[in-house]
């Protein structure tokens, strides 16, 4: 998706060439003497254009202006929402009608927030998945001009904005491919692209690596399939060497069977998605190569399969983890902890100043938070405030859980240091504690987004999420 920013009165942009031009109109809108204005004026007040938000008129090829579609919409207080809903509405319904160039106009000057919401639902409203079609229909919208009245004004958002689109349809191609088309050989391989951009570079540790590093835990995970494990390194230097990178973890299970504690087989195709936070993670290197900020950044994304083979793990076995501790794996369905806590030693190398990791965790989490916002842990009171913050400036939402210790006692276990479930009350909680006891050397953060990033029905596909979020934390920290 190719943003470009424009200052551009209604008057401009009535005389814009384009396929499609979509006129954002608040409730204090306020008319010029232009062609488009009176235009607005006259559907108003014949009753053709309603004043709620989300109402909108097409017009086709509208006398003394450029556009070959015009798209009013109605967008009340022009609130974030507002915006969102009007501007998907808007493209979703003149998005099949060869739409090449499109202009969205603000009538007036939108607030920040309302810039990344209207632009982020264009990508999301015109975004198609053809990696695996054999006949693909690929979006035909190639440009789009987002038409402001001061756009000096909003130029960071803007640029911010149009990174985080190029991140999260990075992190939604690897997140929707079926699991024959991203392996953790292809993931590996994702990354590999990234270091092709300045201040990225790329590490790939094999079966042999990750072996020599101790890291029984993950392995155990891996060893039930024919997919060769990669632990992926991405480091992203945009600041000095001696300034403190953020580590990111992405869990990146590839696909989830659930292993010998099968799943029950409806909507197991769903779980090619079970590497979303390592999508997330290579989306994240994506915007921060467009964006090139001051930062230093780390991505470490442990890469896997889970399967029922002969050499699967099985409930009841014990397995030495990277820091030395013991794990008996009670449900081999709760995989994911077990290849992230590995990867949280790891992270210890890079002494960072914080570390977050991702992952679609537990179905408890989806259960209490459902799609809206994502389970946010954290051992640091600033680390928690400050992704909480990102989360609202980016529209991309999280909600801050508690790390009790009394939840970690069902994790207790006769038979090695720690357990890997402790029953399904609390689910999400006593996941993270088990994480927590892995992260006990840094500023820790656990973002469960089992139930964000993905939606299933008739939208079913990835998300994106939470890439924007944690790219409004990156740039935030950075100041």
């Amino acid at each position: 998706m190719n943003f470009e920013l424009k200052t551009l009165d209604l008057a401009a942009a009535g005389n814009e060439t384009c396929d499609a031009l979509i006129v954002l109109l608040g409730a204090a809108f306020k008319p010029g003497k232009d062609a488009l204005s009176t235009l607005v004026t006259q559907v108003q007040k014949a009753g053709d254009l309603e004043t709620k938000a989300g109402k909108s008129l097409q017009i086709y090829r509208p006398a003394g202006m450029a556009c070959s579609r015009l798209v009013l919409v109605s967008v009340g207080e022009g609130s974030a929402r507002e915006l969102r809903q009007g501007v998907a509405s808007a493209v979703t319904a003149i998005k099949g009608d060869n739409l090449k160039k499109l202009v969205l106009c603000f009538s007036s000057e939108p607030k920040a927030e309302g810039l990344r919401t209207s632009m982020a639902a264009v990508a999301e409203a015109s975004y198609v998945f053809t990696t695996t079609k054999s006949k693909p229909e690929p979006r035909t919208l190639q440009r789009v001009v987002v038409a402001l009245p001061a756009a000096a004004k909003l130029k960071s958002v803007f640029e911010q904005t149009a990174a985080a689109v190029a991140g999260i349809e990075y992190a939604k191609e690897w997140a929707n491919r079926p699991a024959n088309h991203a392996t953790p050989s292809l993931l590996a391989g994702a990354a590999r692209a990234l270091a092709k951009y300045p201040k990225i570079a790329c590490q790939v540790l094999g079966p042999k690596e990750v072996a020599k590093l101790g890291m029984g835990s993950f392995m155990a995970v891996a060893q039930g399939s024919q997919e060769a494990l990669r632990f992926i390194v991405l480091r992203y230097t945009g600041a000095a060497k001696t300034v403190a990178p953020t580590v990111l973890v992405g869990k990146g299970i590839t696909f989830d069977s659930g292993g010998i504690s099968l799943k029950p087989a409806p909507e197991m195709d769903e779980m090619k998605f079970d590497m979303s936070g390592a999508a997330s993670v290579l989306g994240v290197f994506r915007a921060l190569a467009a964006l090139k900020p001051a930062i230093n950044v780390v991505g470490l994304i442990p890469a896997c399969e889970n399967l029922p083979d002969g050499r699967a793990i099985k409930p009841g076995d014990v397995v030495n983890s990277m820091s030395g501790q013991t794990i008996e794996i009670l449900n081999t369905d709760a995989e994911g902890r077990l290849v992230l806590c590995d990867a949280l030693t790891y992270a210890e190398r890079f002494k960072p100043r914080a570390v977050v990791d991702i992952a679609t965790l537990t179905g408890a989490c989806m259960i209490a938070l459902g799609g809206v916002r994502s389970g946010l842990f954290a051992s640091n009171d600033e680390l928690a405030a400050a992704l909480l913050a990102a989360g609202e400036a980016s529209s991309d939402l999280c909600w801050r859980m508690p790390l009790d210790e009394d939840y970690a006692e069902g994790l207790k276990s006769n038979f090695a240091d720690v357990a890997n479930v402790a029953g399904r009350a609390g689910g999400a909680i006593t996941a993270a504690k088990f994480l927590q006891r892995f992260a006990g050397k840094f500023a820790w953060a656990h973002l469960d987004i089992a139930g964000t990033a993905w939606k299933s029905g008739t939208a079913k596909g990835a998300t994106g999420r939470p890439v924007a979020l944690l790219l409004q934390y990156l740039l935030a920290s950075a100041k």
